[in-house]
C-alpha cells in the first residue's frame, strides 16, 4: 500500500532534508497553504484539499476538494480523514509545525488519532521527527540523532523503559505534569531503545541542539 504524504502550510526551510523522507510512489496531498511548498519540493499533487483562505486555488488539472471556510475540521485534519477513507495505513506529515501554536498542537494530535487507529505516522520538520509510542511499539533512536525527548501525550502519565541512552529508565513514569524526559542522548555507537508499558508518549528525535 502506498504511503500518504500530507503537506501543511507551516514553514519549511530545509527542503533537501525533507526530500530524504520521500518515496517515488507516495500519494501526495497538499493542503491549502501547503501548496506554497509544491514548487520547491518539485512535486505535483495527487490531491489538493483546502478552503483556500490562505492560498489561492491553483486550478491545476489535479483532483481538488474545496472545503467551506466554516467547518469543524482543519484542512489538514480533513486531509488525513480523506486519506483514511481511501484506505491508507501509513502517513508522513510535513509542514505541520510552525508559528501558529494552536495549529501545531492540533496537528500533533493527529498522530494520536492515527495511533489509535493502528496506523503508522511520522511528522517531520526542519529540526526533528516525531511519532507516538504506545504499548507494543518500540522506539529506536540511532546515534546519528544527537538528542531525543519523550513527552506524555494524550494521557496523564506513561510508564517507560529506556535503554542504551545517557539517561536510562526502568519502568519509570513520565507524567504530563512532570516532563523530565527531555534531551536524552543515545550512547555513542548504539541505538537507544524506548519501550512503553502503558500510556502514550510523543517521541521527538532532534537533529540539532
Amino acid at each position: 500500500m502506498r504511503r500518504c504524504v500530507i503537506f501543511g502550510g507551516a514553514e519549511i526551510s530545509d527542503y533537501d532534508h525533507l526530500r530524504t523522507y520521500l518515496k517515488e510512489d507516495d500519494f501526495n496531498i497538499f493542503c491549502d497553504s501547503g501548496l506554497c511548498h509544491m514548487e520547491a519540493m518539485g512535486l505535483r499533487p495527487d490531491l489538493i484539499i483546502g478552503d483556500f483562505d490562505s492560498h489561492p486555488d491553483p486550478h491545476l488539472d489535479t483532483p481538488t476538494i474545496v472545503l467551506p471556510t466554516a467547518k469543524d475540521d482543519t484542512d489538514t485534519v480533513y486531509a488525513v480523514k480523506e486519506a483514511l477513507r481511501r484506505g491508507f495505513d501509513s502517513f508522513l506529515l510535513a509542514g505541520i509545525c510552525g508559528r501558529r501554536m494552536d495549529h501545531t498542537l492540533a496537528n500533533l494530535s493527529i498522530l494520536l488519532m492515527l495511533d489509535s487507529l493502528g496506523k503508522e505516522a511520522l511528522a517531520v520538520d526542519d529540526y526533528s521527527e516525531m511519532e507516538i509510542l504506545s504499548p507494543g511499539k518500540e522506539g529506536k533512536i540511532k546515534d546519528q540523532w544527537p538528542y531525543f525527548s519523550l513527552v506524555a501525550f494524550g494521557c496523564e502519565s506513561a510508564k517507560v523503559t529506556i535503554q542504551n541512552a545517557r539517561y536510562p529508565l526502568d519502568h519509570a513514569a513520565i507524567s504530563c505534569e512532570d516532563p523530565y524526559g527531555i534531551s536524552n542522548e543515545p550512547l555513542p555507537g548504539q541505538t537507544a531503545l524506548v519501550l512503553v508499558d502503558s500510556g502514550r508518549l510523543l517521541l521527538v528525535r532532534v537533529r540539532e541542539g
